[in-house]
């Protein structure tokens, strides 16, 4: 393979892949349809143009044969009145009027069988056309449900627009919220051991020391005084 030849391929390749992610599928599928529907409608037009030209050939037999019976009629009124002759040219014009009806009947029948095939192409056309508009509505909504679900599933699973975002804010939210729940414990381990002073307690850091020891104190003693009245009951 050339060199241009293997870079036309790329080209090409790449041409189709734009063509392919610019291209709706729903809208090909009704421009499909309305091209097919444009077809029916010039297939109705010639069909219309072959049965106006039979029709005129059958209102053109009528008169031939109008003229037929006309032209036999005369002959006889002729031999009626010993004028021959007369018979004889009227005779003549009735032959030459079944020549003429002969000639747009064979004409007639081409013209009726075209007219008759066009119609079976018509019915033929319709019915295939109303497959397809099925079929088209059919696809059209199962892409639809299928292009749903893949923006629902895109957004469960954070590929979508908005969810990622969100996923982001939680976690960030989640990191502030440990962060201050740290600097919360440490403040109290802070305001506990007295490192920093409660701006609402004026006591000096002994008294405070002091007081926490008399509390702790006072909570042995009561300790002990509840064991020692228990002890007197189980003994008593």
């Amino acid at each position: 393979m050339s060199l241009f030849k293997h870079a036309a391929n790329i080209l090409e390749a790449k041409v189709n892949r734009l063509l392919s992610k610019a291209e709706d599928p729903a809208e090909t599928l009704d421009l499909s349809y309305e091209k097919m529907i444009t077809n029916l409608q010039e297939s109705k037009r010639h069909l219309a143009d072959v049965v106006t030209e039979r029709v005129s050939l059958e209102n053109q037999i009528a008169q031939a044969q109008k003229q037929v019976t006309k032209a036999e009629d005369d002959a006889r009124m002729a031999l009626n009145a010993n004028r021959e002759d007369l018979a004889r040219s009227a005779l003549a014009e009735k032959q030459a009027e079944l020549q003429k009806i002969a000639a747009l009947q064979e004409a007639h029948d081409s013209v009726a069988a075209q007219a008759q095939k066009l119609m079976d192409y018509e019915h033929t056309l319709q019915d295939r056309i109303e497959q397809f508009r099925v079929q088209k509505e059919v696809m059209k909504t199962q892409m639809a449900a299928a292009q749903a679900q893949v923006q629902v599933s895109q957004s469960l699973s954070g590929l979508g627009h908005g969810l990622d975002d969100a996923g982001d804010a939680l976690r960030r939210m989640q990191d502030r919220t440990a962060h201050e729940q740290a600097r919360a414990q440490a403040m109290e381990g802070l305001l506990e051991s007295g490192a920093i002073a409660d701006p609402l307690d004026h006591r000096s850091q002994t008294d405070r020391e002091v007081d926490q020891l008399r509390a702790h104190s006072g909570v042995d003693d009561e300790l002990a005084r509840m064991k020692a009245e228990l002890s007197a009951k189980k003994d008593a």
